[in-house]
């Protein structure tokens, strides 16, 4: 099946879907009819787009893709060398990135957000900031158009792609969606408790054949832990987190497992609220 383009009830949010590609867009009134239009020309081809180097890109960075969302994948996923990774982890939120920045061309756009099953990339202008509500921080996240951080994305064991480590979720903000997208999934891995015989894994090929991680164990399942092995497990992330913040890779993250958390990097702000609005 072919590109799908549909309003989502609300008459506000655009649903664009191709494949495994599932995107929710909102932007601003008064340019949103003209952003939608560039962001549905965009994403026309993408998909085949990104197959066309599949290969390529489900091997270990560093790359040398050639389309330019293959570019932005290869580039995010670079800095966590020699580290495993490869530009896959950045996938969901190069796809955001790259149909944010058509929406970005529309006259008079202040703010605008494109949604990829939970990678988020978005728009701000002087003045506007974005509010985000997180699972697991009741404090939320609110982001400013003076900040340079454009992107958000979260990782975890019990979300849509495999993890190598244990954390519920492991939510980053970064430049770019596609940053947050290879910050996120290596602050995951890294929350873990190695050989820990409550914690169940498979090779992530027997669950998904064609995946990037191979003959790799990932996490299918997490048994009671103890609250003191739950925070060694965060504190292990928390430590890959601080040092990629060190580095300027991420703005902040928030780690969460059985109810603990952890936090470095930008604050926390009060009475989030929905990105939708």
């Amino acid at each position: 099946m072919g590109v799908q383009v549909a309003y989502l009830p609300d008459g506000a949010r655009l649903h664009l879907h191709h494949g495994p590609i599932d995107l929710i867009l909102w932007a601003d009134t008064q340019a949103r009819k003209a952003a939608y239009a560039f962001a549905v020309e965009r994403f026309s081809g993408l998909l085949e787009e990104l197959v066309a180097e599949l290969p390529l890109l489900r091997a270990p960075a560093p790359q040398s893709p050639e389309g330019p969302i293959a570019r932005a994948m290869a580039a995010a996923v670079a800095p966590y060398a020699p580290l495993f990774i490869s530009p896959m982890a950045a996938v969901a939120g190069a796809v955001a990135d790259a149909v944010l920045a058509a929406m970005a061309r529309a006259p008079g756009l202040t703010k605008a957000h494109v949604n990829n099953g939970g990678d988020i990339a978005f728009h701000l202008t002087p003045g506007t900031q974005l509010a985000v509500a997180i699972a697991g921080a009741p404090a939320g996240l609110r982001l400013g158009a003076d900040q340079p951080y454009r992107g958000l994305a979260t990782s975890g064991w019990r979300g849509r792609s495999h993890s190598l480590g244990i954390a519920d979720a492991v939510t980053v903000i970064a430049r770019t969606a596609a940053e947050a997208d290879a910050a996120a999934t290596m602050i995951a891995n890294a929350v873990d408790l190695p050989g820990h015989p409550a914690i169940s894994r498979q090779p992530a090929r027997t669950l998904a054949p064609d995946s990037d991680l191979g003959a790799r164990l990932v996490t299918v399942d997490v048994g009671p832990l103890l609250p003191d092995e739950s925070a060694r497990a965060l504190d292990r992330g928390l430590a890959a987190a601080q040092a990629y913040h060190a580095r300027g890779l991420i703005g902040a993250a928030l780690l969460s497992l059985n109810g603990l958390t952890r936090t470095t990097g930008a604050a926390l702000a009060p009475e989030p609220e929905l990105l939708d609005d």
